[in-house]
């Protein structure tokens, strides 16, 4: 009889910390202590807390230990599951202050209790580190599939829109148009081969919330696109996912294997007489594939290319056929909505933006990982209660929304709510969900450089504003940086990003000026100092940056001139040191190598 189990994650970040080696050197410990008719190790999807990974989790108390390496397993597997003693140094409790009193002495919390998971409410990813992802029975364990079964033995396709519609449910891959409209328009036109296309695509670079939810959670992806189908009259779909997903590739795959097994895809779903099949096209990693319309192209085969509309997928999508196309996370919470009623996820969130929204955080943040939280949270609170702050004692300057497509939430407006409207109000916009947080020495213009320098890269070239005009773009923020801009290639830069985004053919051009005219809303000052002053504030664009030693501080060791590559500092033993601007390339190895703090950049 099973008396514990040992949860170890398996998705992409604890497997690239070794969390493979854990499951198989678990299995080896456990046989040697002659537990394994007792002990069930489960590899689950992503637990959240990234940072801390590998992440290894004992139930039924619920251990939480974190950064496990190869060497703890045998101490893990003595002392706790077989001695019933946990092993206190590896244990993560993290917990809130208000709450160190009540648990005081106490080392396993509920993972409740601690900072990072206090403040969130997983309804996209409630099986997450819950459930082992290749088994079909412990997601129906979870009440899997029984809102299709739900859907297919009690409601109508008009009662699922209205449910979905009612919910208030926003699409999460950035656009934020209403999911039970979009189902509306599709199931609107007449009878005949209509498709489901689920976007898996998710290219924002740190963005990394679709992924997640596949590797976890796989068969609400597959239950959430055959309830979609019901309702739009559509009997085939196929989910477009990155190829550099390995991961969650092979999980969708199974999980469509035993769907299939089980009798809930394919013909006669629940004796319903409902077909439904579902199919997995893999992506090249072009950015631009994941506008709707540039996908549908890729997945015919052709090159993805965005396609003028109107007319729109509903209407005319997938191979010419009216077609629904939504992102990982808006399907992820459809099973529940269908479960526990429109009322309950519309009770979550804020007036126009309801339910929650998974953000993959990430950058100057201690609590680098996923999470999901109820719209209307502070920024505040995203970076400070869950994110744990900044690291080194930095200050905070911005946060990141929405990659290359979106804006920065300077930290003036840290407590701005995060929804919808809030962040168009502010320039900015929701994206698929990633959020980088930047510190004081994180130099704005630099940071819109780099965004544009990506979206250059992936645009697909269809149309000339986005085609040229990025380009164009680029280069004058170059200018800016290597200290040869003027005043008059701000507004230039502005200007241009203007019209870029007003005649751009899709959502990637129409987009791409967001990362500069936020900056340039929120930081222009910096601009300015790059222009006028010929400086970096931040210290970060090398051509405007100049390194000194300072004579009092030098104690002439010459550990600086013997690593500089280009012998741009000289000087005498025991005496202070100079460096030849001239020569100097600005690399830091001087400053890095100083052990007297004598060097500093400015």
């Amino acid at each position: 009889m099973i008396r514990s189990q040992v949860l170890i994650c398996g998705g992409t970040g604890c497997t690239s910390s070794g969390s493979k080696v854990l499951m198989s050197t678990f299995a080896d410990e456990i046989e040697k202590q002659g537990l394994s008719d007792e002990i069930k190790i489960v590899q689950t999807g992503c637990f959240g807390l990234c940072s801390l990974g590998p992440v290894v989790i004992v139930y039924p108390d619920g251990t939480f230990y974190s950064r496990v390496e190869e060497k703890d397993v045998a101490e893990i597997v003595e002392e706790h599951l077989l001695k019933g003693r946990v092993v206190e140094r590896l244990v993560y409790n993290d917990v809130d202050e208000a709450k160190k009193d009540e648990i005081a002495g106490t080392v396993n919390v509920s993972l409740n209790d601690t900072k990072f998971y206090k403040a969130q409410q997983r309804v996209a990813l409630r099986n997450c580190g819950v459930i082992d992802p290749e088994n079909i029975d412990e997601y129906i364990a979870m009440d899997g599939y029984a809102a299709l079964g739900k859907v297919l033995t009690e409601m109508t396709p008009e009662d699922v829109i209205k449910c979905v519609l009612d919910s208030g449910l926003r699409g999460r891959g950035g656009g934020g148009f209403p999911t039970g409209r979009k189902w509306s328009f599709t199931a609107a036109q007449p009878k005949g081969q209509k498709y489901v296309v689920c976007n898996a695509d998710e290219g924002d670079p740190g963005a990394f919330m679709d992924r997640s939810v596949l590797e976890g959670d796989p068969h609400c992806v597959v239950e959430a696109m055959t309830i979609c189908g019901y309702a739009t009259g559509a009997s085939e779909g196929y989910i477009y996912v990155r190829a550099e997903y390995p991961i969650a590739v092979k999980r969708l795959k199974i999980a469509i294997e035993q769907a299939k097994e089980y009798g809930l895809l394919g013909k006669n779903i629940f004796d319903s007489g409902f077909d439904f099949d579902l199919h997995i096209r893999l992506g090249a990693g072009a950015f631009v594939c994941g506008e709707e319309t540039a996908l549908m192209t890729s997945i015919e085969g052709n090159r993805g290319e965005p396609r003028p509309r109107p007319p729109y997928p509903a209407v005319k999508g997938l191979f010419g056929k009216p077609t629904t196309e939504n992102n990982v996370e808006t399907f992820a919470n459809i099973p529940q909505i269908i479960l526990r009623g429109a009322e309950w996820f519309a009770s979550m969130g804020t007036e126009k933006s309801k339910g929650t929204k998974v953000f993959a955080l990430g950058g100057k943040i201690n609590n680098t990982g996923l999470v999901e939280i109820p719209m209307g949270t502070t920024l505040r609170e995203i970076i400070y209660d869950i994110g744990g702050g900044i690291p080194n004692g930095k200050k905070f300057k911005a946060a990141q929304t929405g990659g290359p497509s979106g804006g920065c939430i300077p930290a003036s407006l840290i407590d701005t709510e995060i929804d919808y409207d809030n962040l168009t109000s502010i320039g900015c916009m929701m994206g698929s969900g990633g959020l980088i947080v930047m510190d004081e020495d994180t130099c704005m213009v630099d940071i819109a450089k780099f965004f544009l320098n990506f979206t250059v890269d992936e645009s697909c070239g269809k149309c000339s504003p986005c085609r040229i005009g990025t380009m164009r773009m680029k280069e004058i923020l170059e200018k800016i940086t290597s200290g040869q801009g003027t005043l008059e290639d701000i507004d230039k830069l502005e200007e241009l990003a203007t019209y870029i985004k007003a005649n751009s053919l899709c959502g990637l051009g129409q987009t791409a000026p967001n990362p500069v005219l936020a900056t340039l809303r929120f930081f222009r000052d910096e601009y300015i100092a790059h222009v006028v002053d010929k400086k970096c504030p931040a210290g970060v664009c090398k051509a405007l940056l100049t390194y000194k030693i300072d004579p009092e501080k030098c104690k002439g060791c010459t550990l600086c001139a013997r690593n500089c590559p280009v012998g741009a500092i000289s000087g005498k033993v025991k005496e202070p040191h100079t460096i030849d601007t001239t020569k100097c390339i600005k690399c830091g190895v001087c400053m890095e190598n100083c052990k007297f703090d004598a060097i500093s950049r400015s």
